[in-house]
């Protein structure tokens, strides 16, 4: 059997990322592009170790790391548990899915305006900002995902006498785990995305503000910091989410 790895096997993924920062850095170095524009790699690490020691990049991140949290958590739950009931029962699904078809298009930020004016400028908007982003979708795949369970699942558990919460949550729920984890894998980076899109507009600190005080003064190495945090958090929701979908479904996916 061939083994798919080896000692170097793992760096080869750097290799092109390397050679991009050589490129980056030669560019910037050799003037091709003005610095103003598209400072050196050496420069945006060294400014990022300033901001660290500063505390600027720490406070900023904390902040937007605690609204993702709560915003994401709430709206996932709210999602999950209003996604079964409405995969579960066809009265639900019939009276809510036009409803739910209708906002679901809808793009989180579009709600904005609706929240500035209903929540004020407070750590409430960005909050429920995060909380419509991740709720329609994670509503959405976790409804699908009960609505697509094999019906001779259920008709067997309640020939065993099984009741219908027994069997919502010990046959419909995991059988309809792949597809909650792929609503909630896809929602954990839209979350940051948002929530930078709705600092830059509306909410002083986070780092989309930063971001924000950053294009004002036309630093452009405190811009590349910040999309650099927000491309390593987008890619590590994901991943964690991934990783968690291996670790529950992964038997299912093997047998």
């Amino acid at each position: 059997m061939r083994k798919n790895s080896s000692p170097f096997s793992a760096a080869y993924g750097f290799i092109p990322v390397l050679v991009f920062l050589a490129l980056w850095e030669g560019i910037a170095r050799l003037g091709i592009v003005p610095r103003q524009l598209l400072p050196p790699f050496s420069h945006v690490v060294a400014e990022t170790f300033a901001l660290i020691k500063s505390g600027v990049l720490p406070q900023n991140f904390m902040k937007s790391l605690i609204r993702v949290l709560i915003g994401f958590t709430a709206g996932s739950l709210a999602g999950l548990a209003c996604g079964l009931l409405m995969g579960w029962h066809d009265m639900l699904q019939r009276v809510f899915s036009p409803i739910v078809s209708f906002l679901y298009p809808i793009p989180a930020l579009g709600w904005l305006p609706i929240f500035m004016i209903w929540f004020g400028i407070n750590e409430l908007l960005p909050i429920a900002i995060i909380f419509t982003c991740s709720f329609f979708p994670v509503l959405y795949n976790t409804a699908s995902g009960v609505r697509s369970v094999d019906k001779n699942y259920v008709q067997v558990a309640r020939t065993l006498g099984q009741g219908e919460g027994t069997i919502l949550f010990t046959v419909l729920f995991p059988l309809a785990l792949p597809s909650i984890f792929t609503g909630l894998r896809l929602e954990a980076g839209m979350a940051w995305r948002v929530i930078i899109a709705a600092e830059m507009v509306a909410i002083p600190t986070g780092i989309g503000a930063l971001l924000m005080r950053a294009e004002s003064l036309i630093r452009m190495d405190i811009i590349i910091v910040c999309l650099i945090v927000l491309a390593v958090m987008c890619f590590s929701f994901e991943r964690f989410f991934y990783f968690l979908e291996r670790k529950v479904t992964g038997r299912w996916l093997l047998g």
